[in-house]
């Protein structure tokens, strides 16, 4: 008897489908952050991500089976979002996994289960899809499941085997397919995504690739599956698209009303700008909960180009004003429930859309007034077309639609050279497809294949300074090897290390392994130390004697560096609790880098901090070192820490158990890296600079311990120098800077004015020179090396002495440096010549740009070869022009 689907709402089919799993023996895990642990991937873009380590072999699974619900960023196909019904930039990803425990069999029928049974799935609604090679999958689902065999299609490697890479873990995959029109028949067409929708996926990790392309069974075969929860949305909810499911139309209704339009009474482009509204607006808001902040670079790139998307889309339906965060309320309402950082971190997120969306807008601005420029420049072409690289240029430097650039050229009676623009785009998307990185399960090649056969490195630094150890991996040029002589460089791992390496800003320990009782055997000296999954790799090159693998060695840092390094580490956990108390409360860090000699803390904040703030943080922190606070260092479960209060370190990762360093009553941090054990032995702390490095994004340099001395003993020989040379004491310093400063300005306003003159005296010369052309009269000249400054002031004189005139002068005030004036009376101007646009052209011929009003304008360029032609094409233009 046939079934209908439950009509379910977004959040009940998380909860169902994380329940349903539970109840199965998986342990219900949260969400990992947008920013991944894996170094090779921008953004966390599958379910499976953060279980790599454990599928690689690399990390014990803590639990044989997991269930998740995902939230996933993904941007290569970004053009079809709000075209097609379910392509997302943001995206749920529901998904169970097994860790060596159950299999093919097992997954299959669980899956079944819950499409049908749980969700309602009507049977004959249902299509699925294998391996053509999987005989093992089509056999569950034929003759165990019960799916006729013609509604089991075989399909290739492109669509039905899932492998990360060249090589590594890899597999078969079953899909289920939801048919949306069992009544066309039994010609099934996987592609006719009109008809049927993926919305389950079964990854069988069952084998290893290796660089041959040859396949071995795994020793544990896993489980990675992948339910689409806006494609069940879709489904279960009866709609037409995943747009307009609950999980994202209110979003698109919060813009609509801001427009003041009716998403379903619109055209196809209108709903097309609101579903990428409502889209793009969901993945900034978990971004930057996520804390991403805006910037020109990686991620920080992505999120600011999502956020210009939807302001571009904005005013193609019509919003002329700022809206991103309006929208955004609704985002995050949506949200808060799975989850509750959107709105713990609501501050955050609407401040950061708000600049970026100010900012934005004047760049529009500027695009509108290129446009402008364009559309009068193509006027004077023969075939009235805006070119293809102009509108590519538009769109993707000034968010520029191109629907809007067409719509403006039409207005002005042109067109734009879609097929250029066409070009121009597919260039950029082939330079930005050599450019992204996706997920790669092979990195460190190496060190990867050797996971399976080493032990994870304990870490005994905390306590000790000093080790014995046992060599287990030895690496040349990235090969493994059984030795290595003196004077290789080598990358080691071994059993135990005192090594602290690199991570949460702090950099890696240096020191030595070393063997043999009179120091004259074995010596490594260790530059660095980097933590791959959970064994660490030491950098270092071999000093004397040969390293053996499973040799004894005695591993030894380097404890001045250590001290240091610590000293810094907590002078940033006294910095972010300074900036909170004396800046704003909601500051939060955005990076870091402590090493031996300084310390650097990025941290978001919509504005400067002030030179008296800086000194009130720097005579706090200072206050806390003298008050010799005692460090409390305790593991403790996540939950606990953050209910006392713990502040989580930007990019860090955290298991179920959290290492948190607390200094009572002045910071409390969850973090992994090594502390001092008192405030007192920072010593003294010196702030070296505060600057702004992104929109949002301040940073701090510091120094402490040792390094303020060292700070202030160059800082002293600058000051006593610059007395020696000025015959003054410290205190008298400013103000003899000052006195010269006043002299120096004073001498160069005598010389401008000197200058201005003797343009003048040059250019009253040229007035017996001036050529006339009926009823005006023109000068085109060079005058030497005068400034910008003195040719306007000459220009508009003759100009002015002239009457109805135009004047061109041109100079070459330095080396490479071309300056162009045009200076044109009324009449000029009416006979169509305006100066802006005239000398800008010229300017041009210079390699070089500029502008102004219509009877004065000026130009710049750096092409002084140039010169004597763009002055001659100038006389020739005003000849054509005025004559």
């Amino acid at each position: 008897m046939s079934i209908s689907p439950k009509c379910l709402s977004g959040s009940e089919i998380r909860q169902t489908f994380l329940d349903f799993y539970a109840q199965r023996g998986h342990k219900i895990l949260p969400s990992a952050s947008l920013v991944p642990e894996d170094p090779t991937v921008l953004l966390t873009i599958a379910g499976m991500l953060q279980f790599k380590p454990i599928f690689l072999g690399q990390r014990a699974a803590n639990s044989p089976r997991a269930t998740t619900s995902q939230k996933c960023i993904r941007t290569n196909d970004i053009e079809n979002v709000g075209r097609t019904a379910r392509h997302h930039t943001f995206f749920e990803m529901l998904g169970n996994f097994s860790f060596g425990d159950y299999f093919k069999k097992q997954a299959i029928a669980w899956a079944w289960e819950l499409s049908t049974e749980v969700f309602g799935l009507p049977e004959e609604n249902l299509v699925v899809s294998v391996f053509r090679e999987d005989d093992e999958a089509f056999a569950i689902w034929r003759d165990e499941i019960g799916i006729p065999g013609d509604r089991i299609q075989r399909m290739g490697e492109a669509d039905n085997f899932w492998q990360s890479g060249p090589t590594g873990p890899c597999g078969p995959c079953s899909e289920i397919y939801y048919d949306f029109h069992p009544e066309r028949g039994d010609n099934i067409d996987l592609e006719d995504d009109s008809r049927f929708i993926e919305f389950y996926n079964l990854v069988f990790m069952q084998y290893n690739k290796d660089a041959e392309g040859n396949l071995t069974p795994l020793e544990n075969q896993n489980i990675d599956t992948g339910m689409g929860l806006e494609r069940m949305a879709q489904i279960l909810q009866k709609v037409p698209n995943n747009y307009e499911t609950d999980l994202i139309f209110p979003i698109v209704q919060s813009a609509a009303e801001i427009a003041g339009i009716d998403y379903h009474n619109s055209d196809e482009k209108v709903k097309v700008s609101l579903k990428v509204i409502g889209d793009h607006i969901r993945a900034v808001v978990h971004m930057i909960a996520d804390e991403i902040r805006a910037s020109n670079v990686g991620r920080g790139y992505i999120l600011r180009r999502l956020i210009r998307r939807v302001v571009r889309h904005g005013r193609l339906i019509g919003i002329q004003g700022e809206f991103t965060v309006r929208v955004a309320e609704s985002a995050i309402a949506l949200s808060e429930a799975a989850y509750p950082n959107v709105r713990s971190r609501e501050a955050q997120i609407k401040a950061e859309l708000a600049r970026e969306e100010a900012q934005f807008l004047k760049t529009l601005e500027r695009g509108e007034k290129l446009l402008e420029e364009i559309v009068d420049r193509t006027k004077q072409q023969t075939n009235q077309q805006i070119s293809g690289k102009d509108a590519f240029t538009l769109y993707d430097t000034y968010g520029f639609p191109l629907e809007l650039t067409q719509e403006i050229a039409e207005e002005q009676g042109i067109t734009v050279d879609l097929d250029g623009f066409e070009v121009a785009m597919k260039e950029q998307q082939t330079r930005a497809k050599e450019a992204h990185q996706t997920i790669d399960l092979t990195v460190q090649g190496s060190l990867d294949k050797l996971a399976e056969t080493i032990q994870k490195t304990e870490f005994v630094g905390y306590a000790e300074l000093s080790s014995l150890a046992e060599v287990e991996v030895i690496l040349v040029d990235g090969q493994p090897v059984e030795s290595a002589e003196a004077g290789t460089e080598v990358q080691i791992v071994l059993n135990q290390t005192p090594f602290y390496a690199e991570s949460g800003g702090q950099t890696g320990d240096k020191g030595y392994l070393k063997s043999g009782e009179n120091g004259d055997g074995l010596l490594v000296r260790v530059d660095d130390v980097k933590k791959e999954s959970d064994f660490f790799v030491h950098f270092g090159l071999v000093e004397r004697g040969t390293l053996k693998l499973s040799e004894k060695i005695t591993a030894k840092i380097d404890n001045s560096s250590r001290r240091r390094i610590q000293a810094n580490h907590t002078a940033t956990h006294l910095l972010q609790s300074a900036l909170r108390q004396i800046v704003d409360s909601s500051i939060s860090q955005a990076g870091s880098l402590v090493s031996s000699e300084r310390l650097r803390f990025d941290f978001n904040s919509p504005r400067a901090v002030t030179a008296e703030e800086l000194q009130k943080i720097e005579d706090l922190i200072n206050s806390w070192i003298a008050e010799a606070h005692a460090a409390e260092v305790a593991e403790m479960p996540i939950a606990q820490a953050r209910e006392k209060g713990a502040t989580a370190m930007f990019g860090e990762k955290y298991g179920d158990v959290v290492r948190v360093i607390d200094f009572p009553g002045v910071s409390m941090e969850l973090c992994g890296g090594t502390h001092v054990n008192n405030t007192a032995e920072i010593g003294l702390f010196k702030i070296v600079s505060e600057a702004g490095v992104a929109a949002g994004t301040r940073r701090i340099e510091a120094v402490s311990g040792q390094a303020v001395l060292d700070y202030l003993n160059v800082r002293d020989k600058v000051v006593r120098d610059l007395g020696d040379r000025f015959k003054a004491k410290p205190e008298e310093l400013p103000n003899r800077i000052t006195n010269l400063q006043n002299e120096l300005k004073d001498t160069q306003k005598q010389l401008a004015a000197v200058k201005s003159e003797l343009a003048i005296a040059k250019s009253d010369q040229l007035l017996n020179a001036a050529e006339d052309l009926g009823e005006f009269k023109i000068i085109v000249a060079q005058l030497g090396d005068v400034d910008t400054e003195a040719l306007k002031t000459a220009a508009e004189r003759l100009q002015q002495k002239l009457g109805n005139a135009a004047v061109v002068l041109a100079s070459i005030p330095e080396p490479d440096k071309v300056s162009l004036v045009a200076a044109f009376s009324p009449e000029v101007n009416k006979k169509g010549l305006q100066a802006g646009k005239f000398i800008g052209g010229i300017a041009q011929l210079c390699g070089g740009k500029g502008g102004g009003r219509p009877n004065l304008a000026q130009a710049g360029g750096r092409d002084v070869n140039k010169l004597p032609e763009a002055l001659e094409s100038a006389r020739n233009l005003l000849i054509e022009g005025l004559g």
